[in-house]
């Protein structure tokens, strides 16, 4: 039960990071355009990411299986 209290105050902690980081960093940054292009990155890469870490974890089973 601690390792999964561990996990959420973890991504808690990291979220709040990420947030900081957009709400005061942003405006220093210059303007992305709005394009379908800039659109289509934004939508797909989480998607893209996530396939590629499951993937690497389904091979790593493969080749490691458990006893």
């Amino acid at each position: 039960m601690g390792i999964q209290v561990n996990f959420i105050v973890k991504v808690l902690i990291l979220s709040l990071g990420i947030s900081l980081l957009i709400k005061y960093a942003s405006p220093s940054l210059p303007p992305i355009p709005a394009t379908s292009g800039n659109a289509l990155i934004a939508v797909l890469t989480p998607a893209i990411i996530l396939a590629i870490a499951l993937l690497w974890r389904f091979w790593q089973f493969q080749n490691h299986p458990v006893e």
